[in-house]
């Protein structure tokens, strides 16, 4: 009987994952100078995120290559960003470099030794008993709201740039969105540095077992 191999490369999730990407890259080409076509991809690209978690779960196709890709693209397109809002705002610089290389290095450490973790038996810290994470984690309400305002931080930034939108309480619009969600953005920035150190902690942990069995072989 021949064997069936699938191509997940065409899963229904990942197809979707691939338009995010070149959404993304028109986006990344037109930020510079044009403000509607930019936002337009980049948020389209951002909704469909939601879109391909509903598609894996219907037709059952959820792959660890979807799951990356879409972290993948996540972090290049609020990375890119930064770097144009560093370009508009060179005064922030430094903050927004920062919250970049936090966004980056947290992700990838804590999806790096979660991989790990289970490929391994040892006892890790699980954030699951806090109940703030757990608020973050199993409240999809709440979860939802930390990431939109986080975005809608970085995007306010951007399109006030460029316009400064209806006047409300004496403000315009977009920089009253910047005002609001700052505070999302920094507490979500301060619960992926939390993220940072509870990885290292397990991370950690991994090194000094396997350092053990290491030594238990070698005085055998």
């Amino acid at each position: 009987m021949t064997e069936v191999k699938e191509n997940i490369f065409l899963f229904v999730p990942n197809i979707i994952g691939f338009a995010r990407v070149i959404l993304l890259i028109i986006s990344l080409y037109y930020m510079p100078t044009h403000c509607v076509v930019a936002c337009t991809c980049y948020v389209t690209s951002a909704l469909l995120d939601a879109f391909d978690g509903h598609a894996a779960r219907y037709f059952n196709q959820s792959t660890k290559f979807g799951a990356m890709l879409d972290q993948l693209t996540d972090r290049a397109g609020t990375s890119c960003l930064m770097m144009t809002l560093a370009t508009f705002y060179p005064q922030y610089t430094f903050w927004l470099q920062l919250s970049m290389a936090i966004d980056i290095t947290g992700h990838w450490l804590y999806l790096h030794t979660t991989t790990l973790q289970g490929k391994t038996s040892h006892k890790f810290i699980d954030m699951s008993g806090n109940p703030i994470m757990r608020l973050y984690y199993m409240n999809k309400t709440v979860l939802f709201f930390m990431c939109a305002g986080n975005e809608a931080f970085y995007a306010a930034l951007y399109v006030m740039y460029f316009y400064t939108g209806p006047i409300v309480m004496g403000v315009g619009l977009f920089k009253l969105i910047a005002l609001v969600s700052m505070p999302v953005a920094v507490v979500k920035t301060g619960i992926t540095i939390l993220h940072m150190g509870v990885a290292s902690l397990n991370l950690a942990t991994i090194d000094v077992s396997e350092r053990a069995e290491i030594a238990a072989k070698q005085s055998n």
